[in-house]
């Protein structure tokens, strides 16, 4: 029992892979289905949505046709959209025009390629026609999640800012070393004890030196 169980919890998850994070609907007799390429998605990264497009089985015990599309997965794709439909992608009083791009290796699956700049959610209105039959829709993808949800372990201009007070203290102490490798060779100590200091000044400059060569490479 336990095993199967298990293989159960194996299966189901790839089964249903498409459809995660997916609005499903139906249109005459076609079910679509859209969402984001990338999930979860967040401002600021390029992104597209996800079209799919299928002959829908009728469901003579589903009334709703929305319910009988979500009932099905997607297959047997139709070809032939990308100059017949265009999504037109809206955020409150703005929107764009976008066409879709056909997958080359899954028929009736189209891209729509956006960069979202803002959180928030989206409308995506389908518009054009399927093969002969017309289609006006509004669809809903997942929200966009602020960029801050993914970062770590703070926002990215924090760590700029924090690479750039680093380079400045490393400047800053090489400065330092040089003062007192100047005040070194000025001071009236034995000549010996003065080239060790010198020495160990030139020393820690160079030090200095390479860890500020490898903060600037990483």
């Amino acid at each position: 029992m336990k095993i199967s169980l298990i293989l159960l919890l194996l299966i189901i998850p790839g089964s249903f892979s498409i459809a995660y994070g997916h609005t499903v609907d139906a249109v005459g007799e076609y079910r679509v289905e859209i969402g984001w390429m990338n999930e979860p998605v967040v401002s600021g990264e390029t992104n597209a949505i996800e079209f799919y497009v299928s002959p829908m089985v009728p469901c003579p015990e589903i009334p709703e046709p929305i319910k009988c599309a979500e009932s099905q997965e997607f297959k047997n794709g139709v070809e032939g959209l990308k100059k017949t439909v265009k999504m037109q992608l809206i955020y409150k009083d703005e929107s764009i025009t976008l066409p879709l791009a056909p997958d080359h290796n899954i028929p009736g699956k189209y891209y729509a390629f956006v960069n979202p700049t803002v959180s928030g959610f989206y409308q995506a209105n389908m518009l054009g026609t399927i093969e002969e039959t017309p289609i006006s829709l509004s669809m809903h993808p997942p929200k966009v999640a602020e960029r801050s949800y993914i970062e770590f372990p703070e926002p990215s201009d924090i760590t700029v800012q924090q690479m750039i007070d680093g380079h400045t203290a490393l400047i800053e102490d090489i400065g330092d070393l040089k003062d007192s490798v100047n005040m070194l060779e000025q001071s009236n100590q034995q000549t010996d004890v003065g080239y060790v200091g010198i020495g160990v000044g030139i020393i820690g400059i160079a030090i200095a030196v390479v860890a500020l060569a490898k903060s600037k490479k990483n």
